[in-house]
Parts: structure tokens; C-alpha cells; sequence
């Protein structure tokens, strides 16, 4: 079914893509799914269980990765369900305006996790660089308005392409390139001119993870510049030994959202495959590992998380 003109928007039609070629095994790929989303889900709780319930970790580092956990849960639950819709069902119709906010929940939740890792790369800095003042510098009403600074952000920047995307009229193939909605991916499938909505998009992507992207590295250097200065090797080690799992993290998100971008803006006539599975990587890969690389590096998170399942 065709997506129809402007003035029928209830009622059009895109249909999802789960992987091309492989319905056969559609089942066995879902029980693979079942287990990420599952650990992702148990795995993202369990981080805020033991953060809310241990006083000890109501420091800025553990409070910015509970903002971490947030939006991995939040972006788990926008795109595992139609993905095993897909896979169970076959259920591969979404209508018009369930893309559009299922789009708007998977890019402003990509958006302020991307200034979350920001956030955590500034904590990062202070605490090396400033151990003694970290804890004043970094207190709870400072990180909560940061915290809503960047919800805001987020949201702000994404909420008006919900409505450009209204204004067209989609008379090509509906089919869409992922087993869930993205901006650019819909865009797409319009036969008007997409010429704002491809601007904006990239002025999207520029402001917030190009920029939070170079801040980071910024943090990066000084954060090095601030470890070669230390005269003990020990302690040089010590430090940068508690950026290991911010550098995971921010290598999980950065890396495929920036290919995935990059592909389907420039990658007109390649396969599809590459762009299926860094979607499934970009959206699926950070909220399952996250919580398993900061338990693993974290020695005070997985004592506790550790007491916990031993009682």
C-alpha cells in the first residue's frame, strides 16, 4: 500500500524492514533479539536499582550514568517492539503518524544520550583534574539542571520534524530501510522537496553530535594533558584507568550513528545490508553493553551489584 497525499496523513501506510533475504530464519534471528533486549532492559535497571539504593554512589559519576541508563531503557523500549513484531508476525505496517513518534522518541533519546556522554566526559575532566573540588563543583542541582538542559535541547531540536515530515506528500515506494522510523529514512519516501527537512536534519546532526562529539575529544586532550603532568606512573594509570568505560561508551554511539548518517545521506545505490545492521548496532549495541562495561571497569558499582545477587 502506497502512502497517500497530504491531505490523507491517518491514513498512510510505511511498511519496516527487518533483514532482506533471511525471513526464513526470522524466528531463530528474534530469539537473539529477546536476549539483547532482555539484558539491555534487566541489565539498565539493575544499574538504577543499585545507584537509587546505595548512598555511597550518589556521586556525580554514578548520577550521570543513571542519566545513561535512562535513555538506553528509553531508547530500547521505542525500538525493540516493532523490530519482534516484525520477526514474530511479520508485522511489518506502521502508520503514519506512529512513525513520526516513534522518529521523534528514537532521535531525541540518540540526542541527549549523546550530551549525557558529554556530560560524562566534562565529570571525567573535573575529576582528574580538580579531585579535590570535584564534589563541590559537580553538585546535585548543578548535574540536574545540565540534566534538564539537555532533555530540552533534545527535544527542542527534534520537535519540529514531526511537522515538516506532515507537509509532503508521499506517492513513492513506502517500503522503509529499518525495522523502525528515522528522520532521514522517511524523508525519503517523499515526492516533494525535501530540501529544508535534508538541512535542517544535518544542521541537527552538526549542533549535537558533531559538536558534543568535538567537545569530547577536547575533554580528551586535556584530560591527557592533565595525566602526563602527574610524576607518578601509578597514578597516571589510576587516572585514565576511569575513562575506560565513558571512551566504550562513547565509541558504541558515536561510530555507528555517525556511518549510519553518513549512508544514507551519501550511500545512494550501496547494498543495503551495511545500513540494516549499523542501524541495528547504532540503536541496539549501547544500551546492551553500557551496563556491562561499567559493571565490569567499576569496581564500587559491581561489589554492590555483586552484595546484591548474593543475598
Amino acid at each position: 500500500m502506497s502512502a497517500v497525499n497530504d491531505t490523507k496523513f491517518n491514513s498512510a501506510v510505511f511498511l519496516l524492514t527487518a533483514i532482506p533475504g533471511q525471513e526464513d530464519i526470522h524466528l531463530w534471528i528474534s530469539i537473539a533479539f529477546c536476549l539483547m533486549y532482555a539484558i539491555s532492559l534487566v541489565g539498565n535497571l539493575v544499574i538504577l536499582f543499585i545507584i537509587k539504593t546505595d548512598p555511597s554512589l550518589h556521586e556525580p559519576m554514578y548520577i550521570f550514568l543513571s542519566m545513561l541508563a535512562v535513555t538506553d531503557l528509553g531508547l530500547s523500549i521505542a525500538t525493540i517492539p516493532t523490530i519482534l513484531g516484525i520477526l514474530w508476525f511479520n508485522s511489518r505496517e506502521i502508520s503514519f503518524n506512529a512513525c513520526l513518534a516513534q522518529l521523534f522518541f528514537i532521535h531525541s533519546l540518540s540526542f541527549i544520550e549523546s550530551s549525557v556522554l558529554l556530560s560524562m566526559a566534562f565529570d571525567r575532566f573535573v575529576a582528574i583534574r580538580d579531585p579535590l573540588r570535584y564534589a563541590s563543583i559537580l553538585t546535585p542541582p548543578r548535574i540536574a539542571k545540565i540534566g534538564l538542559v539537555f532533555v530540552i535541547r533534545g527535544v527542542a531540536l527534534i520537535f519540529p520534524l514531526p511537522f515538516l515530515l506532515k507537509q509532503f506528500q508521499y506517492c513513492r515506494a513506502n517500503v522503509l530501510s529499518h525495522s523502525y522510523c528515522l528522520h532521514q529514512d522517511v524523508m525519503k519516501m517523499a515526492c516533494s522537496d525535501i530540501t529544508v527537512n535534508s538541512i535542517y536534519g544535518l544542521f541537527i546532526i552538526i549542533s549535537t553530535v558533531g559538536l558534543d562529539s568535538l567537545l569530547i575529544l577536547l575533554s580528551y586532550v586535556m584530560i591527557l594533558k592533565t595525566v602526563l603532568s602527574i610524576a607518578s606512573h601509578v597514578e597516571r594509570v589510576r587516572a585514565l584507568n576511569t575513562c575506560v568505560s565513558h571512551l566504550c561508551a562513547v565509541l558504541l554511539f558515536y561510530t555507528p550513528m555517525i556511518g549510519l548518517s553518513v549512508i544514507h545521506r551519501f550511500g545512494k545505490g550501496s547494498s543495503p545490508l551495511p545500513q540494516i545492521f549499523l542501524g541495528y548496532i547504532y540503536l541496539l549495541a549501547p544500551p546492551l553493553m553500557n551496563p556491562i562495561v561499567y559493571s565490569v571497569k567499576s569496581r564500587h558499582l559491581r561489589a554492590r551489584i555483586i552484595r546484591v545477587f548474593i543475598k
